[in-house]
């Protein structure tokens, strides 16, 4: 991590830890809070009052115009404890320079890094007794800034909240999935804010998801917005093929949010010497590979899941059967290469991992 300078703000420890109620043996995703909250105010030009307090509600009027105009943007990133007790945060700079990306395409202040980096780690610190002392389990990290003014006129807002809280984290899917090729709505199109981490994106795959859903699939591979013939994403996931030992992916066109585990997973794909190729990738290009037996893998890429792996596509009726996971050498060796390096385990060569001192 980049050097930062030192901010001190005022913390206000929690009087009563939910830590003794939480069943850490049974977590689901996003659905317990940890202990505390970072919240600093942007008025009049310039960011004020950062503090950390008890995990809270917050107070919005009802005119707050994020809630009226989406200028919203959030990052999810993950905290573990490495073996000898290590606190670590995994590409923490790349998620603050895809946050301030996604802030400025929706008119949003950039997030100054000493707040994003100091924040955090006095989070991680203060609620580290909430990482999971389980394998494949996290403290999940939630940064976001909304625009906060109280005003319903259409432009940017000239007041904005930017907040942190944590999460106790299990893997985001269990297993494998089944997905089905999306050829009706759009997740998003060149130009727009597909490329944005905002909530706006998320909204709009909800009711393609909740159909896909109702069929027996857990996910959607979307598609172009102008003709539906090319891959984009995996649900909320960025996707990747292996056909004929290539790694396939498509590439980031601005409709595409830019994965940092997708970045992740190319890094070190073409550092091992495999054949990486960032291109459009079209369906049909994608079940000729399966009728002639060279589709030999496809996942989703993301913070919250990693790796998750595609068990079943679904085309004009027709199912595709992958082959067994058990088979996917280079998913299955990816995978676990990154799990290591987020737990602390190996070389960290690209120098990834951000170690908070105690």
């Amino acid at each position: 991590m980049s050097a930062s300078k030192a901010v001190n703000f005022p913390i206000e420890r929690t009087q009563h830890s939910r830590l003794s109620e939480t069943d850490f043996s049974n977590l689901e995703f996003g659905t317990v809070n940890s202990d505390h909250m970072f919240v600093v105010d942007y008025k009049k030009g310039e960011w004020v009052n950062p503090k950390i307090l008890p995990f809270q509600n917050i107070s919005v009027s009802p005119a707050c115009s994020s809630l009226h105009y989406g200028q919203t943007v959030f990052e999810g990133m993950k905290a573990f404890r490495a073996a000898n007790g290590d606190l670590l945060v995994f590409r923490i700079e790349k998620h603050l320079e895809r946050m301030n990306n996604s802030n400025r395409r929706l008119c949003i202040p950039e997030i100054p890094a000493e707040y994003f980096y100091n924040a955090i780690e006095e989070l991680v610190r203060l609620d580290q007794d909430w990482i999971p002392n389980k394998e494949g389990c996290s403290l999940y990290l939630r940064p976001f800034i909304f625009a906060n003014d109280p005003f319903i006129g259409v432009k940017p807002s000239s007041e904005y909240k930017f907040m942190i809280f944590t999460c106790p984290v299990a893997g985001y899917y269990k297993g494998t999935v089944k997905v089905i090729i999306e050829s009706e709505f759009v997740r998003a199109s060149p130009g727009g804010i597909g490329a944005a981490k905002t909530g706006g994106n998320y909204a709009a795959s909800l009711l393609p998801a909740k159909l896909a859903a109702d069929k027996g699939y857990q996910q959607i591979l979307w598609t172009d917005s102008k003709e539906h013939k090319y891959f984009e994403e995996s649900g909320t996931m960025n996707l990747m093929f292996v056909i004929n030992d290539v790694l396939i992916t498509p590439s980031l066109d601005g409709s595409i949010l830019p994965g940092i585990t997708r970045d992740t997973i190319l890094t070190i794909a073409k550092d091992w010497g495999v054949k990486v190729e960032e291109r459009r990738v079209s369906v049909e290009e994608v079940i000729t590979a399966y009728n002639n037996g060279t589709l030999q893998d496809a996942f989703g890429t993301g913070t919250a899941a990693t790796i998750t792996q595609i068990a079943e596509i679904h085309h004009n009726g027709k199912d595709m059967i992958l082959p067994p996971v058990a088979t996917r050498t280079l998913s299955n060796k990816l995978n676990q290469t990154i799990v290591d390096l987020k737990n602390g385990i190996g070389e960290d060569k690209y120098n990834w991992v951000h170690r908070i001192k105690k």
